[in-house]
């Protein structure tokens, strides 16, 4: 597995057993990745087999793992939960936001907006992009994917998909309040303008990526070229999507916990226009996938990241394509000596090479059910590890490797902090 080289393990042969070296842990949980890649039509099942048989194993023999302060925390550990909650409400929330957004008829009247060739599809990419530096990357994704579904009339290109991907965890790598890992690097003191030097490999990324996507998708299907007549937008609906957004920035912001703002406004949305609560049972096995990978990795005996310097940065984005990059980016703080623009970059996009490697995948194959067939998504989305790797090294050559020693207390840093203790 790509993540041995990557990570460094330090093992306690008195507890766990190890193969040449290697953590069994690790082992099994390479082990439900290839699963998942072979068998992606049992995603779940086999993700939730993976996570019984490590968590077994670490109760009966890892006498440091503890089951209950693993989850709920404890005065000198975080626990997992605020995690897992939080991406169960965002995946399960935005998708009814995508519901609400395509049933307000707004994508409807977009060919008329949209070019009629491949830079119609483009252009699209460049939207999602564009949102996703302001909105959750989950967000970004799921709207793009639904603007799809409609201009595209339900027939959508694996590789389109996986770019949408692509456009929507490239968008937020700069944005501190565009990603989870850039919010977790702005609260723990980076400010804001040390992230920005992401969109140097963010957006050459983006135009490699995008311009093959979009001539897949053309060749593809084409975009539709004229909206139909008549369409009446339906504003309660469209309020409604405005709410969620504002919600999700807001409680992001404050509370480090978007999931709290998406669900009050869907709740206060209830009240004078229907809710698509069906779309729920759509995303459970999606979220469940997530929840339960995300839970295998955080159970992984990552106890160091290797030395801090562009080289290790870069592998971290291929690890981050199959491993949780919130555990990642949490290292990285500890470890401190990252130029936190580069691992932003790194870490945020890297997940786009697969399309469970990110949540925005995760909660866009709910809607695409092809695009978690992993042989597939990484045959026609080549184009997204080669834009990851050329915007990697476009962004060294223009910003270089800049390191911060210290996370220092930035004032966008400092805000945020004390927002967040007092929430």
């Amino acid at each position: 597995m790509m993540t041995v080289p990557v990570l460094q393990v330090v093992a306690d042969a008195a507890s766990m057993p190890a193969v040449v070296g290697i953590r069994v842990e690790f082992i099994l949980f390479a082990l439900t990745l290839v699963g998942v890649a072979i068998f992606h039509e049992y995603a779940m099942h086999v993700a939730l087999t993976g996570l019984a048989v490590i968590l077994a194993l670490k109760l009966g023999l890892d006498s440091s793992f503890h089951f209950g302060e693993h989850v709920l925390g404890s005065p000198e550990h975080e626990g997992e939960w605020r995690t897992l909650l939080n991406l169960l409400g965002l995946l399960l929330g935005f998708a009814i936001l995508a519901k609400h957004f395509e049933e307000s008829k707004i994508p409807l009247v977009l060919p008329a907006l949209l070019p009629n060739d491949w830079k119609g599809g483009f252009t699209l990419l460049v939207m999602v992009f564009v949102m996703s530096s302001f909105l959750d990357n989950i967000a970004a994704a799921m709207i793009g994917g639904a603007i799809a579904m409609v201009v595209f009339r339900g027939k959508v290109h694996i590789g389109f998909l996986a770019s949408i991907v692509a456009a929507s965890n490239a968008g937020g790598s700069g944005s501190v309040v565009g990603d989870t890992t850039t919010t977790m690097m702005w609260i723990e003191g980076v400010p804001a303008t040390e992230v920005l030097p992401a969109y140097f490999a963010a957006v050459p990324a983006l135009l490699i990526f995008g311009v093959v996507g979009a001539l897949q998708q053309d060749r593809f299907n084409r975009i539709v070229r004229d909206a139909p007549t008549g369409v009446e937008i339906e504003w309660k609906r469209v309020v409604v999507v405005a709410m969620i957004l504002a919600g999700t920035i807001t409680t992001n912001i404050l509370l480090d916990f978007p999931a709290v703002g998406v669900w009050i406004a869907i709740l206060l949305g209830a009240i004078f226009t229907r809710t698509p609560w069906s779309e729920l049972s759509h995303a459970i096995k999606g979220s469940v996938f997530l929840l339960a990978l995300v839970t295998c990795a955080s159970m992984m005996p990552v106890d160091e990241l290797p030395a801090a310097s562009w080289v290790s940065s870069l592998g971290l984005g291929f690890v981050s394509a199959v491993f949780d990059n919130i555990p990642l980016t949490k290292l990285a703080l500890e470890q401190s000596g990252y130029d936190w623009g580069v691992l932003a970059y790194a870490v945020g996009f890297g997940g786009s090479m697969i399309w469970f490697g990110s949540s925005a995948g995760v909660a866009l194959s709910n809607i695409y059910p092809e695009a978690k067939n992993t042989g597939a998504y990484l045959r026609h989305g080549w184009h997204v590890a080669l834009a990851y790797v050329v915007g990697f090294f476009i962004m060294l050559a223009i910003h270089g490797w800049q390191p911060r020693t210290d996370l220092g207390a930035g004032e966008a840093g400092v805000g945020v902090e004390v927002l967040h203790e007092a929430g």
